[in-house]
């Protein structure tokens, strides 16, 4: 289905492939299914050109379609898809298999391949549908989840004064204590303006949390303000 431009579908089943598992006997893919405690699984096509996996809360895979055709390959075949990424010469595959009947899952799919096309190319392989995706022997633990907890507690005790209204525009000195949490602020509604909405903020915040350098991104940048205040 479609909410605007961002279009959503649930999943039965989501792998990835993990090499040289099958060598050593085990499953060669990582199998997560929806169920009451890990949530639904669920594709999602933000309007920015993102594409996320996520289970409940956890966000299990995505990336940009933009420029897709440059690292990316999708294959159809009946209701599932079959992805495979190639970035800096190292590849890897994903797959996902939609969920209610099979007419059902057949339209899903049909239709999540229509909005991957406004991307990139998808081709179609004919013949018997693939082998029903096996989840592993054993459980998949979920991931660990991180909150930010500590950090906005020293937040909230630097912010709890009634934050000073601010009229017309501000110095970059100013605006960098405010976003450190130093000197609160009312912004101007000039400021307050974003970019992204409200629907399509969460979806990429969990992308840039899914990236390994993210965390390592965002202390430089903290670095970065407090060096300002020091100029």
């Amino acid at each position: 289905m479609a909410t605007g431009h961002t279009s959503i579908w649930t999943l039965k089943r989501f792998g990835r492939f993990l090499p040289g598992t099958k060598e050593d006997g085990g499953n060669p893919w990582k199998m997560f299914e929806p169920s009451e405690s890990a949530g639904e699984l669920v594709l999602t096509i933000v309007e920015s050109g993102h594409m996320l996996v996520s289970q409940g809360h956890d966000l299990l895979d995505g990336f940009s379609l933009l420029d897709a055709p440059s690292f990316l390959k999708v294959q159809q075949k009946s209701d599932t898809l079959l992805f495979r990424l190639t970035v800096k010469g190292e590849s890897r595959l994903i797959r996902m298999q939609f969920s209610g009947s099979r007419a059902e899952a057949l339209e899903q799919c049909s239709s999540a391949v229509l909005r991957l096309k406004e991307y990139l190319p998808v081709t179609t392989q004919g013949g018997p549908p693939p082998p029903p995706l096996s989840c592993p022997p054993t459980p998949n633990q979920p991931p660990t989840k991180t909150t930010a907890q500590d950090q906005q507690a020293g937040v909230g005790e630097a912010m709890a004064t009634e934050p000073e209204v601010v009229q017309g525009s501000l110095s970059i000195k100013r605006l960098t204590q405010h976003f450190l949490g130093e000197h609160g602020l009312s912004l101007p509604l000039a400021y307050r303006h974003g970019a992204l909405s409200r629907g399509e903020l969460e979806p990429f915040v969990r992308l840039c949390l899914l990236d390994p350098s993210f965390p390592a991104l965002v202390e430089k940048v903290e670095g970065e303000l407090r060096r300002v205040l020091q100029d």
